[in-house]
């Protein structure tokens, strides 16, 4: 299992924001974005391995979705079809009082993708997290997708297990709520994301 494959693969999802295209307006005018309920949980388990054929991450979404009071779980719905979720995880900055936020897992259904579904996940959950207090949001994946959303690449807090080499520019962070010092430190995680192999090829 690799979390770096939890960015947008081949190019899925490298689409402008939704507000630059009016396909793409269409289609996030049609999407409904809430948080899932225990119901939705067969259909995000079936998306996963059509959005990511080549990786396990079943066991991973369970057990986040088992942790609901620090994640944040969100289900795009066209009509009565689950196209796509992502999961934003409630972290801290070991020795630091900081309240932080990872994100990741992010899929968006074959069928689907182009069309601007996993930007506007990305964007409903910065705002709910902001919302809920965090100050940051960090995310390990591709820099040409993150950026737009304004991630750069981060050093200060390290990741809770050390990337390889050719991974260390897709560690990025975003703050939220204004432009605050970066914190330093390492990424205080929950059960669920202290697997090492989640973290290295």
């Amino acid at each position: 299992m690799k979390i770096f494959l939890f960015a947008p693969k081949h190019g899925a999802e490298a689409i402008p924001l939704p507000c630059d295209r009016s396909d793409e307006r269409d289609m996030t005018d049609r999407l409904e974005i809430r948080e899932s309920v225990p119901k939705d949980a067969a259909l995000i388990e079936r998306l996963y391995p059509n959005a990511f054929p080549d990786e396990d991450l079943s066991p991973l979404v369970r057990d986040l979705l088992s942790e609901a009071p620090i994640v944040l779980s969100l289900v795009g719905m066209a009509d009565t079809a689950l196209v796509g979720h992502a999961i934003f995880t409630t972290c801290g900055i070991a020795g630091r009082p900081d309240k932080v936020a990872l994100l990741g897992p992010l899929a968006v259904a074959p069928a689907w993708q182009r069309q601007g579904i996993g930007s506007a996940l990305v964007l409903a959950g910065l705002q709910r997290v902001e919302t809920a207090g965090a100050s940051r949001v960090y995310v390990l994946g591709d820099p040409a997708y993150y950026e737009r959303f304004g991630f750069e690449p981060d050093a200060d807090v390290t990741p809770p297990y050390p990337l390889p080499e050719a991974w260390r520019g897709a560690w990025q962070s975003l703050s939220l709520g204004g432009n605050k010092p970066r914190p330093r430190g390492k990424l205080a995680v929950p059960q669920p994301w202290r697997q090492q192999a989640l973290w290295a090829p």
